[in-house]
This record gives C-alpha cells, structure tokens and sequence, in this order.
C-alpha cells in the first residue's frame, strides 16, 4: 500500500484525536472510580445508568452519529466547491435549523419522560421509588442533548477544517463537571447520586462553551438564517434522517440489554455499565477516533472522483483498527479483574462486584475487533452519500441482539446480555463488510486478513507475558496497592512492547509507519 498524503492525514488526525480521547478516557476511569466508591452497584446506580441512557442514547444518534455522517461529507463538498463564504453560510442555516429541533426535542423529552423512563427500565417497577427516581433524573439531565447536539456541528465543522483536539479534548470537561459535583453536592441531596446528574448537565454546558472561541478565531461566528431550502441544508437532511434510523437501531441495542436487565437481580444494570465502559476505553480513544479521521478523507476522495484512494483508506483504516484491537481485546480479559480490583473496590464496591463486572468485559472484549470494524466501514457508506444500507443492517443486527439475548439471560443472566451484543457486534460487521464489496467490488480484504495474520503472533506472546506477571499478585484482597499497581503497569508496558516488537518482526507495514509518526512527534532521532 502506498504512503499516500491522505494515509498520513488519517494517521495524523487519529493521532491527535487519540491523544486528546486518551485524556478524556482517563478522567472517564477517575470518574467511574468516583461512581463505583460512592454510589456501589445497587439502587442509585442502576436509577442513575438507565436514566442517562436516554439522553445518551439521543446524543449519539442525533449528534455524534447521524448528524456527523451526514454534515461532514455535504459540508466538505460545499467547502471545497464553493468557497468559505458560503461554507459559513451552510454553518448558520444548519446551527439555525438545529438549535430549534433539538429545543423541541429536549421539551417533549422533558413531558414525555414518565412514559420512556416506564418502557426501558419496565423491569424497576417492582421495586418501590426505582421508577420515580429514575424519572426524576432522567428530567434533570434531558437538556443535555441540546447542548452536545450543537457540539456535533461545531466538531464537524472543526473535522472539516482540520482541527481536531478541543472537540476531541472537551468530553474532560464533562468527566471533571460529574467528578466534582458527585464529591462537593451529594451531601446536599437526600438522594445522593442527583448529584451526578446535575454534573451530566453542566458538563453538557461546558462542553459547547469551550468550542465556540476555536470556532471563530477560524471565521466561523454563528447567526440566525432561517433559508431552510438551501440544496446543501436539504442534502444533509435527506442523508441524516436515514442516519438518525440507522444509529438509533444501534443504540437501541443497548436499550434493549438494560431492558432485559432490568428483570435481572439488583445490580445487572450496573454491571453492564462498568463492563461497558472499559470495553469503550480502547474502542473510544482510538476506534472513534480513526472513524472521525477517515470520513473526511473519504469524503474529499468521493468527491474527487478518487475510487482507488477511497479503498485504499478503507484498508488502510481497517489495518490500523486491527492492529490495535486485536492486543487491546485480550489484554482486557486478562487484565478486568485486576483494573477493577485496583481501581473500583472500595467503599460500596465489593470483590462480587468486582467479579461480575470483569466477566461481563471478558464477554464483550471479543466484539472489539467487529465494533471497530464496523466504525470504519459505516462512514464509508456515508461517504459515498448512502446512510440506507447501514439503517437495514443495523434493523436487523437489533433483531439479533434481542432475540439472543432473551435465549441467553435466562442461562446466564447479564453476562448472557454482554454475548448476546458481541454475537450481534460480529453480525453486524459481515453483513456491512459483504454488502460494501458488492457495492465497490473488491475491497482487498485478503491484505487487510495478511495483516491480521502477522498481528496475530505477538498478541499471543504478549497474552503469555501479561497473564504470568498478573499470577504474582492476590487481586481479591485488598491491600499492596503500590505493588499491585506497579505489577499491573509491568504487565501492560511489557505486554506492550513484546507486541510491538512481534509487529517489527512479521512486518506490518501500517505498524513501522505509526512507529515513525511517533518518532517525528517526539523528535528521536533529529
């Protein structure tokens, strides 16, 4: 594969939104610790994780996903095509349009939550108050949504010009916003965990605020325009409303998981969640991270006409993605129950607590590869300006997901749930994977598996390495923190080299070039 200059934008790109996710992911983990020692696993927690998963679920099928997919590749071409002037105007006729549909939607999610709260979380009722706190805070951080859908816009305007770190730093902001009202507010509420919800809202607040200043030092100062019949704002429309279909299927998954678990014992939500949200630790810092840096690059190559650069950046991506995922996916099975040993037990978070959630990790821990696989091969079709396949796909990876999961709960209970998404994660990749060749012809996938092929041996070495240094230690108990930590960042840092020395070896091509990239950032060898 050629070192082409749209290659080195990606890598770039990911390299700078990986870094500022990196930042973000880790007070993400602080505020989860934070989460788990003052609230535990039990009647405020799971109130807490099934009412943010609404306006969560919201946030990324109206911000991140749809609206993203869809802007990016209209507002590049308008960009390129025609010049700043009217790129600026396309800004202000969608942050117009915006502002007033997500007021709308804020407000009847605010009337209508005694009803959605009622429908996903169906099994809380039978415990008295569960329902009603849940509702209550499910209110309280609605308005959420309205300000992290106006970020998507300003983030994808940014993307398009290039800039990457703020909009991928500002998810901090939320993170400290939830950390400090959880530690200074608690003790002011008879409910206390009403704190972190009113930390989701004004982290949501300051999350949009920071963008802004960025925003116009490169030009770009909002104004009302109400022209909602401009052909760039109707293209975006037509793309985004098949989008909002598509990743509302996906995140309804989810929904669907905290459904099911809500008839489990108390608990299972909560477990889903802190599983959950290590799974996303690798998967947030780099997989988004890649998939936000590609679509403009594919983007500017549709519209260039560019078919042979297009599928070179796919495999390209898809290579990157597997030589990441691959090492990151087992060293979470092996490294789950010291990281929440470490990290989470204490205060309300006990050693069974700990155990569940690390099973439920090791469940989802093999659907890495397939998730980010499918993070990059969605844009692709967006970038070719086809948000429908993706909707059918994600429909019946739902159908999937609920129907596995209904099988699975009953023998296994959540860690069946945790299955049953990884089973849905992995349909879900083929079919995408399958159609796209049909749509391009070949993909050139049999590099992209060559490369997996030469990936595969350090990560079995380095699994050998990391399971024997974590032996050293008793992770049940508590206690020996320093040793353990020290035991564990052994075990990470030289789990990690051994994999990388393994890539050298078998020459993955997309590894020495990372490695360079490094090299130039932290000036070796000048």
């Amino acid at each position: 594969m050629g070192n082409t200059r749209e290659q080195k934008e990606i890598t770039r790109a990911t390299g700078v939104m990986g870094f500022a996710t990196s930042l973000s992911r880790v007070f993400g983990l602080v505020r989860d610790m934070v989460v788990a020692r003052m609230f535990g696993a039990g009647f405020g927690a799971d109130a807490f994780f099934m009412a943010f998963t609404i306006p969560n679920l919201l946030r990324r099928f109206f911000a991140e996903g749809s609206l993203t997919a869809a802007f990016v590749p209209t507002f590049s071409r308008v960009y390129l095509d025609q010049g700043e002037a009217e790129s600026r105007r396309v800004a202000n006729i969608c942050w117009t349009l915006l502002l007033l549909i997500m007021a709308a939607v804020t407000l009847c999610g605010i009337l209508a939550s005694p009803w959605i709260v009622r429908l996903i979380g169906y099994g809380f009722g039978a415990i008295p108050g569960k329902l009603a706190l849940t509702d209550f805070l499910n209110r309280l951080m609605f308005p959420y949504i309205f300000f992290v859908s106006l970020l998507a816009l300003v983030t994808g305007i940014l993307n398009v010009l290039g800039h990457y770190f703020w909009p991928s730093v500002s998810p901090v902001l939320l993170n400290l916003a939830m950390i400090l009202s959880a530690y200074f507010l608690a003790d002011y509420f008879q409910t206390p965990v009403v704190a972190l919800a009113i930390g989701v809202l004004v982290g949501g607040l300051l999350q949009l605020a920071i963008q802004i200043p960025v925003l116009r030092r490169y030009g770009y100062r909002f104004r009302f325009d109400f022209h909602f019949r401009h052909p760039a704002v109707r293209q975006v429309a037509r793309l985004m409303l098949p989008g909002i279909a598509g990743v509302a299927i996906y995140q309804i998954n989810i929904v669907v998981t905290r459904l099911l678990a809500s008839f489990l014992p108390e608990g299972s939500v909560s477990y889903l969640y802190f599983g959950q949200r290590l799974f996303e630790f690798p998967q947030g810092i780099f997989v988004v991270s890649l998939a936000q840096a590609v679509l403009p690059a594919m983007s500017r190559q549709v519209a260039l006409g560019d078919d042979v650069g297009f599928k070179d950046s796919l495999r390209y991506a898809l290579v990157l993605i597997a030589l990441v995922t691959l090492p990151a996916a087992v060293g979470l099975v092996l490294c789950a129950i010291p990281v929440y040993s470490l990290f989470f037990m204490h205060g309300a978070f006990n050693y069974e607590d700990v155990r569940q959630s690390a099973v439920v990790l090791a469940a989802y821990a093999p659907g890495l590869l397939f998730a980010g696989v499918s993070r990059v091969v969605v844009p692709s079709f967006y970038a070719m300006g086809d948000t429908r396949t993706p909707v059918w796909i994600s429909f019946w990876t739902l159908l999937v997901n609920a129907g596995l999961g209904v099988l699975l709960m009953q023998p296994y209970a959540h860690v069946g749930l945790a299955c049953a998404l990884t089973l849905a994660s992995i349909f879900n990749c083929s079919v995408l994977l399958f159609i796209l060749r049909q749509k391009l012809g070949s993909l050139g996938l049999k590099y992209v598996l060559g490369s997996m092929l030469r990936i595969l041996p350090g990560t079995l070495v380095m699994a050998g390495f990391v399971y024997e240094v974590l032996q050293h230690a008793s992770w049940g108990q508590a206690g020996s923190f320093w040793f353990k930590i020290a035991l564990l960042g052994f075990a990470v840092a030289g789990g990690g080299s051994i994999f990388a020395v393994g890539c050298v070896a078998m020459r993955v091509p997309e590894a020495a070039q990372a490695y360079s990239l490094l090299k130039r950032k932290l000036g070796w060898g000048t």
